[in-house]
């Protein structure tokens, strides 16, 4: 099957799989350049029986040329998690490298390649859905367009090229005008619907770069939902490779 997709020069024949992974490198070169950012979140933990718990933290993410990002999670409220700290180098090519501060413990424990499939702190967010998804580490494949809300979306499937990702995997509508992400459907390895992944309340920041205010995160085999509500974007802080240092964890973020 050839998809017949118009472009500047005239007309250009493109696999499924060649525009697929066009996509996903136009919707990546378009979020690049930002340097680096600061938010604040909100996270809402419901449980299958409704039953709803919060956590505040904030967030720093660097990039990083030729490597990816560096990004830090930490954890403000409440008391009982206070203090904790994810680091991820998420790197182009290759294995991310995560670690977590603990402050009871105060020590640092390294995130093994085998564990990145584990929640992170009690949510639906898996290890491995933190960080940036480099195009290098899928396969992809696009599958066809449909009405996404007011707008319309592209709809590609990537398969994770590391085979010890909990995916099989993952179905993406991909705005088509922004390239944003409007949802991501996760697949086990049993090939069953996984997690559904829902980002809400586009705006755009610097002129350019289009961040969502809310992330829900539906697991779709269990019924629990984690939502992501972010505020205060902040650009051009400065930050350097320094502060993303795993010997810069739990020292008074």
């Amino acid at each position: 099957m050839i998809l017949i997709l118009a472009s500047l020069n005239g007309v250009a024949a493109q696999t499924p799989e060649q525009a697929g992974l066009s996509l996903a490198q136009e919707a990546n070169q378009r979020d690049s350049g930002f340097g680096d950012v600061s938010v604040e979140m909100l996270m809402i933990l419901r449980n299958p029986r409704g039953q709803e718990s919060t956590r505040r933290m904030h967030s720093r993410i660097l990039e990083v040329p030729s490597d990816g990002e560096r990004s830090l999670i930490l954890f403000d409220d409440p008391g009982d998690v206070r203090g904790t700290a994810l680091l991820t180098h998420s790197h182009s090519n290759g294995q991310d490298d995560r670690w977590l501060y603990m402050p009871a413990a105060k020590r640092v424990k390294r995130i093994v390649t085998g564990n990145k499939t584990g929640p992170f702190m009690g949510s639906e967010f898996a290890f491995e859905d933190i960080g940036s998804q480099h195009v290098a580490k899928y396969r992809y494949r696009l599958v066809g367009e449909e009405a996404c809300g007011s707008t319309t979306c592209r709809i590609s499937e990537r398969i994770p090229n590391d085979s010890d990702s909990a995916y099989s995997r993952q179905k993406v509508w991909t705005e088509k005008l922004s390239l944003s992400p409007m949802k991501i459907e996760f697949y086990d390895r049993k090939q069953s619907l996984l997690k559904t992944l829902v980002f809400e309340g586009y705006k755009q920041y610097s002129g350019k770069y289009w961040r969502a205010d809310r992330l829900v995160m539906t697991n779709n085999q269990s019924g629990a939902v984690t939502t992501l509500i972010f505020n205060n974007y902040h650009f051009a802080n400065g930050y350097n490779p320094r502060d993303f240092e795993q010997s810069s964890l739990g020292a008074g973020q």
